[in-house]
Order: structure tokens, then sequence, then C-alpha cells
């Protein structure tokens, strides 16, 4: 099991995503954990900004969030958990677009529809 990394409201997306590229080319596998939406949002640009960091390696990674109780000075507190994988299609360096599960590339004419949620 690789070392938790705790993101903070006030953590620094680039320091966390370099955190995560270490622990990627050790192990291959990482975790966060962040507690507030701040903090999630923090967690998010850690790992598009880790991408890139990883994407000379030719490591391109997938994030499986999930909730999870923990207990802090007595309380207990929602925090959002994310399991950070390598994924199985690498990048191509020469390439600008991004991979996919099914075909490794999109296809040139994909039309890529937005999905929008209202209250």
């Amino acid at each position: 099991m690789s070392e938790l990394i705790k993101v903070s409201a006030k953590s620094r997306s680039t320091a966390v995503a370099g955190a995560i590229a270490g622990v990627m080319r050790e192990s291959g596998f990482a975790e966060l954990q962040a507690i507030g939406a701040s903090a999630v949002n923090q967690s998010i640009k850690a790992l598009a900004i880790a991408r890139g960091y990883l994407k000379e390696d030719r490591i391109d990674i997938a994030a499986v969030p999930s909730f999870t109780e923990v207990t802090i000075q007595g309380a207990e507190r929602t925090a959002v958990h994310m399991a950070i994988y390598k994924q199985s299609v690498l990048f191509d360096p020469d390439e600008e677009r991004v991979p996919t599960q099914s075909n490794g590339y999109p296809e040139k004419d994909r039309i890529h529809t937005p999905i929008i949620v209202t209250s």
C-alpha cells in the first residue's frame, strides 16, 4: 500500500502534482485524500498537472474517486479518496490528442457533446 497524500485547501497544486508523479514513477499506484470543496479542487488540479509531469515518462494516470469516513479531533468527517492507477494506454509524446480506453485515441471527427446539469 502506498503512502496517503493528504491534500488541504491550502496545498499548492504543483507540489501535490510532484508528489503524485514521484509516487507513480516509484510504485505505479498512489492515493489522495481531501476534505472539503477547496481541497478536492486542489486535488483535481494536481491530477491534471501530474499527467503533464508524467507525459515525458510515457505514463498516463486514471483516478477512481470514492467517499470515506475519517475521524479528525474526535469528529467524523467525510473525505474524498482517490485511488490513482497507471493507464494501460501510454501517451505518444508527439501526439496532442488524449488516449481513450476503447481505441487508444479518439477519432479525428468525434464530436463531444457537453452534459449540462441544472438544479
